[in-house]
């Protein structure tokens, strides 16, 4: 597949942004894509615990409260410690290690939460917390790239804390050192906590347990519009979107296909059915992203609302497959 880099605009110390690959050659489309099944919403399906939306709010507010967190960081040390101070009675398991690059060496460590179910079999759901390494000398602080989702899934703990699942166990990631090294992006320098975790479990047989790898991404725009994403398991992104439906959220799902290069891939490449919710336009002509202008007053609850509830909604079907 030829990609190109979408380069943002110039914003503030004329540092330049810079967003996942896209394909050039693929049109984007403007209806939910052919084939996907309409079902009519007949009621409240979700079953269990509503997803607190004002709660996974002031998660983002309390990690960009932090400030800017690329690796290497205090204030990236300190949302770690964050994430875990939220996890201290879960099972939690951190996979650490370092990484050699043309800035130097740095330590990254992926968070892992574990919440075990009565099925074999694991569901994965993503989310990287580190900021733009580049923009580290900015008050780049990443409120929808990676605030959002690690807010996301915060409060998805709590709707799994507590009783044991009946379905399949449900692992909450955290990645680190997901951001490249370099403006613009170069995906050899980037992506690291997935691709060594992809590997680690793929070398210690867990790989093949994982039903299903659900990666969160740039989900707190108050226009949001999650992108029906080509590099993604078809069956997968259907299921997404059938959820979508259930719960009358479909308007703001698929709008548009395009293809993109995120943390799901390294799933991708080893068969594991993997799908990007993610929202590609960040303000119009995506320019918010990757610019210090990602902040919290172009985030809403409802946009986390309906993520957190979609993403709950479809892992209760995949309990069912």
């Amino acid at each position: 597949m030829r990609v190109f880099k979408i380069i943002g605009l110039v914003c503030f110390l004329s540092l330049v942004a810079c967003s996942k690959q896209k394909d050039a050659a693929s049109p984007a489309t403007t209806s939910p894509p052919p084939g996907r099944i309409e079902i009519r919403v007949t009621g409240d399906s979700s079953g269990g615990a509503s997803f607190n939306e004002i709660r996974a709010m002031r998660y983002v507010k309390e990690i960009v409260a932090l400030g800017p967190r690329p690796i290497g960081s205090a204030n990236h040390k300190k949302v770690e410690d964050y994430i875990h101070a939220h996890l201290k009675d879960d099972m939690v398991e951190d996979d650490s290690f370092t990484i050699d690059t043309t800035e130097g060496k740095f330590p990254v460590h992926n968070i892992i939460a574990k919440f075990p179910g009565t099925k074999d079999g694991i569901i994965v759901i993503a989310s990287h917390y580190d900021t733009n390494y580049p923009l580290r000398d900015t008050s780049y602080i990443g409120a929808n790239d990676g605030a959002s989702s690690s807010a996301l899934l915060l409060e998805i703990a709590n709707q799994l804390r507590g009783t044991k699942r009946d379905g399949y166990s449900v692992w909450l990631l955290w990645d680190d050192a997901e951001e490249s090294m370099r403006l613009p992006w170069f995906d050899p320098e980037s992506l690291y906590g997935v691709r060594h975790l992809a590997q680690k479990w793929q070398d210690d047989g867990t790989l093949k347990k994982i039903k299903a790898f659900l990666l969160e991404d740039m989900i707190g725009d108050a226009d949001l519009n999650i992108e029906h994403e080509e590099n993604s398991t078809p069956w997968l992104e259907d299921l997404i979107y059938q959820s979508a439906t259930r719960r009358g959220y479909q308007s703001h799902f698929f709008g548009r296909t395009i293809p993109i290069d995120d943390d799901h891939l390294p799933f991708v490449q080893r068969g594991v059915p993997s799908a990007d919710l993610i929202d590609l336009d960040y303000g119009y002509g995506n320019v918010f992203h990757h610019t210090t202008q990602d902040t919290l007053d172009k985030l809403s609850p409802k946009s986390l609302e309906i993520v957190g509830t979609v993403t709950l909604e479809t892992v209760r079907a995949l309990d069912k497959k």
